[in-house]
C-alpha cells in the first residue's frame, strides 16, 4: 500500500478508526511510517502521539487495545481508514467513542452479537450464554441443531407466533455458535457478498 507519509513536513497522516463490526467511527489519530508498520506487525493499532512525541499503542496503559482488522488508504494516499475491534472503551474519558456515542450498530443483530460477546465473559451462574458456552462447542452446535429442527416442525403448521419464536431462537443460538467459534455475523455476510459478486 502506497501511503504518502512524506506529503507533510511532520511525516504524519490522519488515521480514522472505525469499528469493524458496528461501523461506528471511534476516534482519529495520526500515524507516521513507523507507527503504520508496527500496527501491521503487532495487530494492535499504534499511533504517533504528538503530545508524547513517541509511538503510542492504544491501550498500552488501559488494556483497551484496538485489534486490527484492515487498513485502507484514501484516493490521495494521505489518509488511512483502519477497521478494528475495540477491547473496551476507546476514549480516555471512558466513553465508547471520542464523540461520546454508544458503540452499537443501528442493525439490531450486530448489537445482539455484541451483547452475546459480553455475556459470554460473565459468570455462568448469571448468564445463559456463558453457561451454554462453558459446556463446549459440541453443546452449542447441538443447540443450534435442535432449534433448526423446531423451526422446520413449526414451518409445516400455520401458527405464526410459534414459527417466529422458534426462528428467533435459532438465530440467537446461531449467533452464540459464531461467537463460540470466534467468528462474527460480518464474516458470514462477507462470504455471501463474495458469492453474490460472482
Amino acid at each position: 500500500m502506497n501511503v504518502a507519509f512524506n506529503k507533510y513536513a511532520d511525516g504524519l497522516v490522519p488515521a480514522i478508526i472505525q469499528d469493524y463490526n458496528t461501523s461506528k467511527v471511534l476516534m482519529l489519530g495520526f500515524m507516521n511510517e513507523e507507527a503504520y508498520k508496527q500496527t501491521e506487525q503487532t495487530g494492535k493499532v499504534t499511533f504517533y502521539s504528538r503530545s508524547k512525541q513517541r509511538l503510542w499503542t492504544k491501550g498500552e496503559e488501559s488494556g483497551h487495545f484496538l485489534e486490527l482488522k484492515s487498513i485502507s488508504v484514501d484516493c490521495d494516499n494521505d489518509t488511512l481508514l483502519i477497521k478494528a475491534i475495540p477491547h473496551g472503551p476507546v476514549c480516555h474519558t471512558g466513553a465508547d467513542t471520542c464523540w461520546s456515542e454508544k458503540n452499537h450498530a443501528d442493525n439490531f443483530l450486530l448489537y445482539l452479537e455484541e451483547v452475546i460477546r459480553l455475556r459470554s465473559k460473565a459468570s455462568p451462574d448469571e448468564s445463559y450464554v456463558a453457561r451454554l458456552m462453558q459446556k463446549g462447542i459440541n453443546k452449542v452446535a447441538q443447540k443450534v441443531g435442535e432449534e433448526a429442527v423446531e423451526v422446520v416442525i413449526e414451518a409445516k403448521d400455520d401458527n405464526e407466533t410459534l414459527f417466529l419464536n422458534e426462528s428467533a431462537d435459532l438465530l440467537f443460538h446461531f449467533l452464540v455458535l459464531l461467537a463460540a467459534k470466534n467468528y462474527t455475523l460480518n464474516d458470514v455476510v462477507n462470504v455471501l457478498k463474495s458469492r453474490h459478486s460472482k
